[in-house]
């Protein structure tokens, strides 16, 4: 089996150059493994010493992020490598500062191991939550490099677990330590034979906790509120908007609505501002513009959308009623901001829990979501109850990345 998949990613590498000149983002994920090897060469020297986390794109980035401002105050001296192997991670968090050197994760081959991990030569490796690259692995193990999987979660119809899975059963057997999010990730683990396991909890609490300590005024969110009641949409796909944009159309009462899109693409965005009948301004035309004068403000920018969800007193987050389902929860949670979604969550334990204990609303269709709007706007004491809970549950599930770090240290001494 080991055999087929190396097959399989040499064929895709040959694959991917090809669709790389019809698709912009395939042509980001190609042309920006061409110098990986380059770009490490030119920023880490032998004598160097290195710390690796991987992060498959920049939701696993910002999950692991406490863990490597924590790994990085306590080594000082080591130089942190970050990889990424979606563009939507790498081009949104290339020049990040906690990182000494990011890149491109180049595609799982045995020569790609080998280079990459000798010139890289990390004394530890952190994989964020998931992708276990059998090649990558083998050659960790064969360095005997301390591995670790952090905020790792485990399901049953993951290949770990299938007949034709030993290749990759046999590449955990590289891991130092798993650090998990639930007892079920754990009990999946133990069932391979796996001991070196503890449930450390979801490191995202951690980060979306630190953000409350940072500043997240907006001057001109601040204007355009000017303190009405305000919904935030976030991460919001064209299936959301219709029905949102709807909802928007005909509701009288005095509103007002951020909507910050997953894809900001122009045509997308000029297509979203003319169905919407309401006085409407996009962030890139806000310049010169009395923000209070208007109803709706699209943001066709990125990385504002956290400190717009300080400013919501709803959020409805986007992706629910797509695959593979809702986008983060924990953001607008953290704020205590009653929050409501699509159907599509039952991939993401925050989701299911915030659901159970009612800080989140799941609706399914058109009347549902305007009932659920309705029942927010018009009663106070439900929307700051659910809000409250919100902020709540996220307060309660902090504390991963101590258990992580306190591990970690105990192992290198």
């Amino acid at each position: 089996m080991l055999f087929l998949y190396n097959l399989v990613v040499q064929f895709a590498g040959f694959f991917l150059k090809i669709v790389a000149l019809f698709n912009p983002k395939m042509k980001l994920f190609v042309n920006g493994r061409k110098v990986v090897f380059l770009v490490l060469e030119q920023k880490i020297k032998p004598r160097d010493k290195t710390i690796w986390f991987h992060a498959a794109s920049l939701g696993e980035y910002e999950q692991g992020l406490p863990v490597i401002e924590k790994i990085k105050k306590q080594f000082p001296l080591h130089k942190i490598v970050v990889t990424f192997f979606s563009p939507s991670g790498y081009e949104v968090r290339k020049n990040n500062t906690v990182a000494d050197v990011t890149v491109y994760l180049p595609l799982d081959t045995k020569k790609n191991a080998k280079i990459f991990l000798k010139i890289v030569h990390p004394e530890m490796v952190f994989f964020i939550k998931y992708e276990y690259w059998p090649n990558y692995l083998a050659e960790l193990k064969k360095r005997n490099t301390k591995t670790y999987l952090i905020s790792g979660i485990l399901r049953k119809n993951q290949l770990f677990f299938k007949w034709y899975g030993g290749f990759y059963r046999e590449a955990l057997e590289t891991f130092t330590y798993f650090f998990v999010q639930n007892e079920t990730s754990k009990k999946l683990l133990q069932e391979l034979g796996k001991t070196n396991v503890a449930v450390s909890g979801d490191t995202r609490f951690d980060r979306v906790i630190n953000i409350l300590e940072k500043d997240n005024s907006l001057d001109f969110i601040s204007q355009f509120k000017n303190n009405t009641l305000t919904i935030v949409v976030g991460s919001s796909w064209p299936t959301d908007e219709k029905l949102l944009v709807n909802f928007i159309n005909s509701y009288q009462l005095n509103i007002k609505f951020i909507i910050a899109p997953h894809n900001i693409k122009k045509e997308q965005i000029i297509e979203l501002k003319n169905s919407i009948n309401k006085k409407t301004v996009l962030f890139s035309e806000k310049d010169e513009k009395n923000l209070a004068d208007f109803d709706v403000f699209i943001i066709d920018t990125i990385g504002i959308l956290t400190k717009i969800y300080s400013y919501a007193d709803i959020a409805y987050v986007g992706g629910g009623f797509g695959n593979p389902g809702v986008h983060n929860l924990l953001e607008p949670a953290t704020f205590g901001v009653p929050i409501i979604i699509g159907p599509n969550y039952s991939h993401f334990a925050e989701a299911i829990a915030l659901v159970n204990i009612e800080a989140c609303v799941s609706v399914t269709n058109q009347k549902e979501l305007n009932e659920a709007l309705e029942n927010l706007i018009r009663n106070d004491d439900i929307r700051r109850e659910k809000g409250h809970t919100s902020s709540t549950f996220v307060q309660m599930n902090k504390g991963a990345t101590a258990v992580i770090l306190k591990h970690i240290l105990n192992d290198t001494i």
